[in-house]
């Protein structure tokens, strides 16, 4: 059985992002006839410090890969534990077809043993082929998401969700708030409002899409493969949060790698080598090393398994 976070806040975030969690899996199955959601529960260390649910799409027709995770990690009984609990909803959605983008949305809670405690809040917009249309939209909706944390918002996730190796950004829209505690005229819904209108703005998108779209040609669909390799390349090498939950256990290595898409370009991966950091060279080498010796692979949940093993191997070296 799983022990949730005794604290007010804690158990405000956990109620209020499982509603949202709840909220997105309805929207999700309503514009893809037929998709069904499949709950899977995880537990950190048994149950003891807690846990998380996650609902998943198998691949089907809309859905290349669709993930919609809260969890809630606590360790009020571990004084020697710098952090005390972090409540999060994280979630990937990476549509089948090249022009309809995926979405990114991550926000959570954290209490630290000091007494500090605040928000982080992540959306990002990532087309493998970019509607300019799509992006406006967006940013107009994390405008008026966010207000005045905007421009800081931005700043930071351009920052993020940049990729020195390759010069390129993962995805056209970032918004990256760490740290976020507000102020006194910051509302207390201020997150979960945030989460429910980008919600709100990738469904009308995605909604939108689904109702014209023509079958996509050779062309999109191996821009799409080469974004998604990109996309890969960037969780796996620089994103901090799927490194450190990583490193930090072994109990949900699939659930921290959901947001990989369902296929990548080997080829182009082991291209990137060479441009690598030389302290990741060795990393993307063991990649690529661990995938089949085919141009485009399914990131299967056993090749989820092996990849988290060679990360964990890597910065333990």
């Amino acid at each position: 059985m799983r022990q949730f976070a005794t604290s007010v806040d804690a158990q405000f975030a956990l109620t209020e992002l499982s509603q949202v969690q709840a909220y997105f899996v309805n929207k999700l199955q309503t514009i893809s006839t037929g998709t069904t959601f499949t709950s899977v529960e995880w537990l950190r260390d048994q149950g003891t410090h807690g846990g998380g649910k996650r609902f998943e799409a198998s691949s089907n027709d809309v859905f290349n890969r669709a993930s919609v995770n809260v969890s809630q990690v606590n360790y009020e009984d571990t004084p020697e534990k710098a952090f005390i609990s972090a409540t999060a909803l994280s979630t990937i959605i990476h549509p089948q077809h090249p022009l309809a983008p995926s979405i990114h949305i991550h926000v959570s809670w954290t209490e630290l043993r000091n007494g500090k405690k605040y928000w982080r809040l992540m959306a990002d917009l990532n087309p493998a082929i970019e509607e300019v249309n799509d992006t406006r939209l967006f940013n107009e909706m994390l405008k008026k998401a966010s207000g005045t944390y905007y421009e800081s918002g931005i700043q930071q996730g351009d920052a993020y969700f940049f990729i020195p190796a390759l010069n390129k950004h993962r995805g056209v829209s970032h918004f990256y708030l760490e740290g976020f505690v507000g102020d006194e005229n910051t509302p207390e819904r201020f997150a979960i409002d945030f989460a429910m209108q980008a919600v709100d703005c990738y469904i009308a998108i995605l909604t939108e899409k689904l109702s014209y779209l023509a079958p996509p040609s050779d062309q999109q669909l191996q821009q799409q493969l080469d974004y998604h390799t990109l996309y890969f390349y960037q969780v796996l090498t620089l994103d901090k949060g799927t490194t450190a939950g990583l490193l930090i256990h072994n109990q949900n290595d699939v659930g921290t790698l959901g947001s990989l898409p369902a296929y990548i370009n080997r080829d182009l991966l082991a291209q990137w080598i060479a441009c690598s950091p030389a302290t990741q060279q060795p990393l993307v080498k063991a990649l690529v090393d661990l995938l089949p010796a085919t141009s485009q692979v399914n990131i299967t949940a056993q090749i989820k398994a092996n990849i988290a093993i060679a990360i964990r191997e890597h910065y333990q070296k």
